[in-house]
């Protein structure tokens, strides 16, 4: 089964008729029916996800964010309806050592990409996503969208 499978299937209707638009974050966070009832018979919980979106001129990218086993875990979507190209970056800071922004995925034209990313997480670390015009840098970005608040449950 996919992230995005697993990730669509633990998101319920609600949580997604609550998301809001472009540059924020929803504090509302979709959980599933065993992690809602508490652990499972394991003593494990399934993962609680948050939603996330960000845009920048004709370029919009969202999705779900969560933690899995010591990794923070972002699945989601880069669109665009014009004609430039534009990609998805993530930058994070560890414990105030700031790191090299990354890119995940990149468009050129109108449609749509699939993504997921994954980076090692704890508690000192901090990280934005930007949906950024070209595919090279991040020169020219929207407003960056914080992708770790806590707690999400």
């Amino acid at each position: 089964m996919s992230l995005r499978t697993r990730t669509r299937a633990i998101t319920t209707t609600a949580a997604l008729a609550t998301a809001t638009t472009a540059l924020t974050l929803s504090a509302a966070a979709p959980v599933s029916a065993s992690t809602a009832a508490g652990a499972t018979a394991a003593g494990t919980a399934a993962a609680a996800t948050v939603p996330w979106s960000a845009s920048h001129a004709t370029a919009s990218a969202a999705g779900d964010r969560w933690l899995a086993n010591g990794k923070l875990v972002l699945d989601g979507t880069l669109t665009n309806t014009g004609t430039g190209c534009y990609s998805v970056w993530t930058r994070f800071v560890n414990d105030f050592v700031v790191l090299p922004s990354t890119k995940h995925a990149e468009i050129c034209g109108a449609g749509s990409v699939d993504f997921t990313a994954t980076k090692s997480y704890t508690y000192t670390v901090t990280g934005t996503l930007r949906v950024c015009r070209g595919t090279t840098d991040t020169t020219d970005c929207g407003q960056g969208v914080s992708i770790t608040p806590w707690p999400i449950g």
